[in-house]
């Protein structure tokens, strides 16, 4: 099926926005109205899926050369589309439910998995089109970062479970909680260098212009000097009156945040999966 050039161009064009769209829709826990924001959901996943085969997930069923790209770009999609579908409306794990908290980890468990996958599938196809120093190194960062994600993101997901189950948390399980924190603080780290290292990569290809390679790697290194600057532990909003979204360091650890630029390498591979005179 052939798809004109509009229609791909205002695909990719939404499917960009949508990280940055994603922040609101989540964080208004007035939106948390059953009816509302599940109609809400549908209706922002429906589009995402919709966009992302217009621009070049179909290409799944292609040749091996764009398949591989497809199926990478489709996995680093994977946990913003959930996002869109399961937390609308949802906020801060303080002020969801515990049963809303057992989805929400649950589904980070599931982006973890399949950022680590996208990226682990990129970097055949980038060691088969020649660049195998920085996808190498990306490859080591994102097997350590997806590791780190998965134990910590487990971990938590047993701790809610537990509360679901018993009403509360012991206080043993909580103390060993704060010692988790650092896992997920060198998990997004790891992340942050992850991306940079593939976006470099593409960049030699070049299947990503200079100025793109230049952004993804600034962008990467600004949020993960945020993060060191923060510290190993999460801090305590409720010792500031400034709100949580006007605190760069605080977002750049936020679990899913640093899959915002995977997201968007995953739009840019779609896209040229989806490019017949690739």
């Amino acid at each position: 099926m052939r798809v004109n050039s509009i229609t791909r161009r205002v695909s990719y064009v939404f499917l960009c926005s949508v990280p940055f769209l994603l922040f609101p829709l989540v964080g208004v826990r007035a939106l948390r109205i059953p009816g509302v924001y599940q109609t809400i959901g549908a209706v922002v996943f429906a589009g995402i899926v919709g966009a992302a085969w217009l621009l070049g997930v179909r290409a799944i069923k292609g040749p091996e050369g764009r398949q591989r790209l497809a199926l990478a770009g489709t996995f680093l999609l994977v946990p913003s589309t959930l996002f869109s579908l399961l937390w609308i409306g949802l906020a801060a794990p303080a002020d969801a439910t515990p049963v809303e908290n057992r989805m929400r980890f649950l589904v980070l468990v599931v982006g973890s998995i399949a950022v680590t996958g996208g990226f682990v599938v990129l970097r055949d196809a980038l060691r088969d089109a020649g660049e195998r120093v920085y996808s190498s190194l990306g490859f080591a960062a994102n097997m350590l970062a997806g590791a780190a994600y998965l134990v910590w993101m487990s971990f938590t997901l047993g701790m809610v479970v537990v509360r679901v189950q018993a009403g509360q948390i012991p206080p043993a399980v909580r103390a060993v909680y704060d010692v988790y924190d650092i896992l997920l603080f060198f998990a997004c780290i790891l992340t942050y260098l992850t991306t940079a290292a593939f976006a470099t990569s593409l960049g030699r290809i070049p299947w990503l212009g200079r100025g793109a390679t230049r952004a993804y790697v600034i962008v990467n290194f600004v949020a993960l000097l945020f993060l060191v600057l923060r510290g190993f532990s999460y801090p305590d909003l409720r010792a500031s009156s400034t709100p949580w979204y006007l605190r760069p360091a605080f977002i750049a650890g936020i679990p899913a945040v640093p899959w915002i630029m995977p997201f968007l390498l995953g739009v840019v591979l779609v896209r040229r999966a989806g490019d017949e005179s690739t």
